[in-house]
């Protein structure tokens, strides 16, 4: 799980552990990926953390490489890491900025999907299973705020890369994709609840942000067998906008 240490990457984390998933946790900081791996070796499971750059082209081979050295095999991958930086106005966007979060929500989850993918699919064990790739978009691929317009520009091109990678890598890899909402994760802490809850009821079926946990569910059913004909499908998961 890249962004595994964190939000709703730490939820997706302790959910395949306590079903019994032995786990990969990427992110930037080494330290909070560490700590969440003393927690999943508490639920008797295997953990294994990792400093990973998202955007990094070279970093993406390294975890590549880390993960079937170490394990010999990865079953699921879950591309969960993002970035949304702000910006004042859309003619104040940097290169740099602009570069960043394409590579970080896009050109990082490429290239080891790619990687991972193809591995996958030359997996030689019988069957049709030869693991489950999760990419984790978001409702701004669909319907981009103006203050997120790179991102939801990155996370369309994810979309794109969910169908195009499922057609690729089958029949042996599926590929689907989870596009959440609003979700009540430590970032939130920076939010105006109060506006925040106001814009939620006028503007979510549920009337509500979600809870960090609500996403175990979709994330479980694509990474089991249960979405065994399930590929290149985007699920949002969002709260329903009115």
């Amino acid at each position: 799980v890249t962004g595994g240490s964190r939000g709703l990457g730490r939820e997706m984390v302790l959910a395949f552990a306590q079903r019994g998933a032995d786990v990969v946790i990427a992110s930037r900081k080494l330290d909070a990926c560490e700590a969440l791996a003393a927690d999943v070796r508490l639920l008797g499971r295997r953990a294994l953390p990792v400093a990973y750059h998202a955007g990094s082209w070279d970093d993406a081979d390294r975890l590549y490489e880390t993960i079937y050295t170490e394990f010999g095999r990865c079953d699921v991958l879950v591309n969960n890491a993002g970035m949304s930086p702000l910006y004042p106005s859309v003619d104040a966007i940097t290169e740099a900025l602009y570069d960043k979060v394409m590579g970080v929500n896009l050109k990082g989850p490429f290239r080891l999907s790619a990687l991972v993918g193809t591995r996958m699919a030359g997996r030689d064990h019988g069957g049709s299973n030869g693991g489950s790739i999760i990419f984790v978009s978001s409702i701004a691929s669909h319907r981009p705020s103006p203050n997120e317009l790179v991102y939801g520009a990155a996370k369309a091109g994810v979309n794109n890369l969910t169908y195009g990678l499922a057609r690729a890598l089958g029949p042996k890899v599926r590929v689907n994709c989870i596009a959440p909402g609003p979700f009540l994760t430590d970032i939130s802490k920076a939010w105006d609840l109060d506006a925040f809850e106001r814009s939620a009821r006028a503007g979510f079926a549920l009337e509500r942000g979600g809870e960090p946990h609500e996403i175990v569910g979709t994330a479980l059913y694509l990474a089991s067998d249960a979405s065994s004909y399930t590929t290149g499908a985007v699920i949002d998961v969002d709260g329903g906008p009115r």
